[in-house]
C-alpha cells in the first residue's frame, strides 16, 4: 500500500532528524561541513539539471564543489576557529574574495575555452554562476553558523532548520483547513495568506521551543528578530524556487526524498533563512 504525502515527509523526518541532530551538536565542526557540503551538492546538481544542457552539468557541479568548499574553507570565521585567532587579521583581507572568484571566474574561464555553441553562452554562464552562488554558497552558511560560536553551533544551524521546516509545517495545515485567498497564484497556485500568517505562527512557535529547551541565551527579542524575518525570508525563498520550476517547466527539482521532491525543494527556504540567522548572529555576538 502506497503512503501518502503527508505520511512519507514523516517517515523521512524520523530518519533524517536524528542523524542531524548528532552532526549538528558533535564538538568538531567538520562533520557539519562534509552534511551540508553534501546538501549543496545535490541542490547543484539538481539546479543544474534544470538549467543546463547535458554536456555542462558535470564540469559545473565540479567547478561547485571546489568554490563552495574555498567559501568554506576562507571564510573568516573558520580561519579564526582554526587559528585561536591569530589569522583573524588575514581572514579579514581575503573576505571571500578567492571564493568569489572561483565561483565566477573559472565559469568564464572554462565557458571561453568550451563555449561550443557561442549564442548559448550567456545563458549557460549565467545558470552555473547562479547555481553556485544561489544553492552552494547559500547552503554552506549553514555550516559557518556553527563556527560562529562553536558551544552553541547546534543551536545556530537548528534555528534555521526550525524557522523553514516547522515555518512549512505550519503554512501547510493553516492553508489546507483555513485557506481561501491566494498569496501568490501566478507562481505557487497552492498558497494562501493563511497559510503564510500559520508558517510566521509556525515558525515563532519553533524558535521559541528552541529558546525554552536549549537555546537560553536568546532573549525574546532574539526570538522575535529570528522567527518573523526568517519566516518571510522562508516563504520568498519557496516562492522563488518555485518561480524557477515553473520557468523551466518541472514541478519538482529532484525525486531524492519521498514526499518532499528533491533536496532543493527541501532546502529552499533554508536558502534565503540561513545567510540572515548568519548575520544577525554574527552582529549579535560583535555586540555582546
Amino acid at each position: 500500500m502506497a503512503l501518502g504525502n503527508l505520511a512519507q515527509r514523516a517517515l523521512v523526518a524520523v530518519i533524517a532528524v536524528p542523524i542531524l541532530l548528532v552532526v549538528l551538536y558533535y564538538h568538531r565542526p567538520e562533520p557539519a561541513f562534509v552534511l551540508v557540503l553534501g546538501a549543496g551538492v545535490l541542490a547543484m546538481r539538481e539546479f543544474f539539471g534544470m538549467t543546463l544542457p547535458v554536456e555542462d552539468r558535470e564540469p559545473a557541479l565540479i567547478m561547485g564543489i571546489i568554490a563552495c568548499s574555498g567559501f568554506y574553507w576562507l571564510h573568516p570565521t573558520t580561519i579564526a576557529l582554526y587559528t585561536d585567532g591569530k589569522l583573524l587579521g588575514l581572514a579579514t583581507v581575503l573576505a571571500e574574495l578567492p571564493a568569489i572568484a572561483l565561483a565566477v571566474v573559472v565559469p568564464g574561464l572554462y565557458y571561453l575555452f568550451r563555449f561550443r555553441e557561442i549564442p548559448t553562452v550567456a545563458a549557460r554562464l549565467t545558470a552555473t554562476v547562479t547555481g553556485i552562488v544561489y544553492a552552494g554558497f547559500l547552503t554552506m552558511c549553514l555550516a559557518l553558523l556553527k563556527n560562529i560560536d562553536p558551544s552553541d553551533g547546534g543551536d545556530s544551524v537548528l534555528l534555521v532548520l526550525i524557522v523553514a521546516w516547522i515555518s512549512d509545517t505550519g503554512g501547510y495545515f493553516a492553508g489546507r483547513f483555513l485557506g481561501k485567498t491566494k498569496l501568490y497564484e501566478a507562481v505557487s497556485p497552492k498558497k494562501t495568506w493563511a497559510g503564510a500568517w500559520g508558517g510566521l505562527a509556525g515558525a515563532f512557535a519553533g524558535v521559541a521551543v528552541l529558546k525554552l529547551v536549549s537555546a537560553h541565551y536568546l532573549s525574546w527579542l532574539d526570538v522575535a528578530l529570528i522567527a518573523i524575518p526568517g519566516g518571510i525570508l522562508g516563504q520568498m525563498g519557496d516562492l522563488a524556487e518555485s518561480l524557477i520550476k515553473r520557468a523551466v517547466g518541472v514541478k519538482d527539482s529532484g525525486a531524492l526524498l519521498p514526499g518532499h521532491g528533491g533536496i532543493l525543494d527541501r532546502i529552499d527556504a533554508v536558502l534565503f533563512i540561513a545567510p540572515y540567522v548568519y548575520g544577525y548572529l554574527a552582529v549579535r555576538a560583535y555586540l555582546a
